[in-house]
């Protein structure tokens, strides 16, 4: 006899398989969309010049997010086998492995390029990372003290935690909706609506900061998908008959003998305007915009238009599901966790902006390493066998990396790595308050350059090693604490200038 399941409204489903979760019917349009996100990120921090708005790429990925995730809660929890901890394996196995990959490849690049204040921040980000906290924190690292975001290798995992934060979140607010009988899709708008509104709010209030990286005024981007994801499973259109109405009078507009209308020419005018509208917003949308805010509306949109047109609309069909879309769409996620860390250590060895060639050399090299990562390090853990033994190992592996970045904050950037002189730097005290800037040679924008040749403690004639104190005012500021501490032992030159 064939078994039934039955969940608490009386419907009859068929039984649940091995796996409880459903599984969203691959498309690759979506993963076409996914290339086009992580193109527009990737030309935004390697060219920012060239592709001004490509971090509206970050907002496209929160709406396809959104979409497949709950497209499998919605779906599973309907059918009565939504399984947490399926559910949460299987995210471990999706963004652990990678992330780990990168992580460890920061940590250890770091332990030889960065001095021991860099190497401080940066275990403080890969415990950030590891945690997926990591908006919070560059959140609240903000102001004249804080290193330039271009030298944060980890800066962008920002993203990743507001996403993390919505899985943990959002699943059991929809389990709980599901089990006191209220419509999924009227928790998921009234949700969406306060977070569209939390982020209105901060934005007009001038606290832009807090509403690009805060979750609370993210997650409407990660709902619309959540929307999106509800109508398809229950093959709802909304405003049907206006739709068709619309439909029959563009045939009509379009067609010399308009046929029967049937919704396609709708939906191939949908999809091309969704495209349209993320076009505009790479295009006008720039960092000096207060954004998220309205300007969000823009990207996340097109998203909802192009995915709920569906696969065989024109637009998705032939170009969003060609070849060449659909492969960096499947190495989207490692790409854009390679790619940001590279752009940065390079920019931190060169002190600079790296060369357009040094920045094209990157961007090649994480295209390789991610489509590495994708086959010998996603592949092979999210659909090997021995699931559960490879999510307890990735648990175990994230902590111990995470423990790792901690440990080295903690240790003020484990400064035995480097050699002695330096640690000397790194350790001694002084009372800045006493004698700031006192006797020192500090340069203002204005003042000429020549008066650097009294920037020395000593006598040129003097033997002793040199210091080279060079920067800005950052630097400027502790010529009174070396000379106190080493001027003795070493001829200390000053070159710094004030906002230089």
């Amino acid at each position: 006899m064939t078994s039934i399941h039955v969940k608490n409204d009386n419907q009859i489903y068929p039984p649940p398989h091995s796996e409880h979760l459903i599984h969203p019917k691959y498309r690759p349009d979506i993963d076409g969309l996914r290339a086009i996100a992580i193109l527009f990120v990737v030309g935004f921090h390697a060219f920012p010049n060239w592709v001004q708005g490509g971090f509206i790429g970050v907002d496209i990925f929160f709406v396809i997010s959104g979409y497949l995730i709950s497209t499998i809660i919605i779906g599973s929890l309907e059918r009565g086998s939504f399984s947490f901890v399926e559910f949460y394996s299987r995210r471990i196995k999706r963004i652990f492995p990678a992330l780990l990959l990168v992580l460890i490849a920061c940590f250890v690049f770091g332990w030889f390029t960065q001095l021991a204040e860099e190497y401080k921040l940066l275990g403080k980000h890969i415990a950030g990372g590891a945690g997926f906290v990591a908006n919070f924190i560059f959140w609240d690292e903000r102001g004249y003290f804080v290193s330039a975001a271009e030298t944060k290798p980890l800066l962008h995992l920002w993203s990743l935690g507001i996403e993390e934060q919505f899985y943990i979140v959002w699943p059991f607010l929809l389990w709980f909706a599901w089990k006191k009988r209220i419509k999924l899709l009227t928790i998921t708008i009234i949700v969406g609506v306060i977070s569209f509104a939390l982020n209105i709010g901060e934005v007009n209030g001038g606290h832009v900061v807090a509403a690009f990286y805060s979750p609370q005024t993210r997650f409407w981007e990660l709902l619309m998908g959540s929307v999106l994801a509800y109508m398809a499973l229950h093959r709802q259109q909304i405003f049907p008959k206006c739709r068709h109405r619309l439909d029959k009078w563009l045939s009509k507009i379009v067609y010399e003998h308009a046929p029967e209308t049937n919704g396609k020419l709708l939906r191939n005018i949908q999809s091309m305007f969704g495209g349209v509208l993320i076009a505009i917003g790479v295009l006008v949308i720039t960092k000096e915009r207060y954004f998220p805010g309205w300007w969000a509306v823009l990207p996340t949109l097109g998203v909802v238009l192009i995915i709920s047109a569906g696969a065989q609309a024109w637009f998705n069909r032939v170009a969003l599901s060609n070849r060449v879309l659909v492969w960096f769409g499947l190495i989207s996620y490692p790409l854009y966790l390679w790619h940001w860390p590279l752009l940065s250590f390079a920019r931190i060895v060169e002190s600079d902006m790296p060369t357009l060639e040094v920045r094209i050399s990157a961007v090649l090299i994480s295209i390789l390493l991610a489509w590495l990562t994708f086959r010998l390090i996603e592949k092979p853990i999210r659909f090997g066998k021995r699931s559960r033994a490879k999510t307890v190992m990735l648990l175990v592996l994230m902590v111990v990396v995470g423990y790792m970045g901690y440990n080295s904050y903690k240790r003020d950037g484990l400064g035995f790595r480097l050699p002695k002189i330096l640690q000397e730097f790194t350790q001694y005290q002084h009372d800045f308050s006493t004698d700031f800037r006192q006797g020192t040679c500090f340069l203002n924008p204005e003042q000429d350059t020549s008066a650097f040749n009294a920037c020395t403690s000593q006598p040129e004639e003097d033997k002793k090693p040199s210091i080279l104190l060079w920067g800005d005012s950052h630097a400027a500021h502790l010529y009174v604490g070396y000379k106190a501490s080493f001027g003795e032992k070493y001829k200390i030159i000053q070159r710094t200038a004030g906002g230089c």
